[in-house]
């Protein structure tokens, strides 16, 4: 079973869950099991956000790094960190395989 983490800008994005679920649901029809950030609970500190962000990637086959990730100070971590795994980064949606779960 493959498992992808989508990083990208939340903080300061109005619209932030509305894009996440976008690409949640097409990496979901790809076959993907899909690690989404904007899905945690609102109210934490952003020490505890990364906390918990860090671990999904460390548990990810892959990394989906959403348009405007540059300017986001926990995505250009999180994708360190993933670079640092050697995990697969994808920076574009349609270069995401299907992938088949066992």
């Amino acid at each position: 079973m493959k498992t992808i983490y989508i990083a990208g800008p939340i903080s300061g994005n109005p619209d932030f869950l509305a894009t996440f679920t976008a690409v949640e649901l097409n990496l979901l029809s790809k076959g993907w099991i899909v690690l989404n950030p904007a899905r945690l609970p609102a109210g934490m500190s952003e020490p505890a956000y990364m906390d918990i962000c860090l671990a999904m990637v460390r548990n990810a086959d892959a990394i989906m790094m959403l348009d405007g990730w540059e300017d986001s100070q926990g995505a250009t971590c999180e994708r360190a960190y993933a670079l640092k795994l050697g995990t697969k980064r994808y920076y574009n949606l349609d270069a995401v395989p299907a992938v088949t779960r066992a």
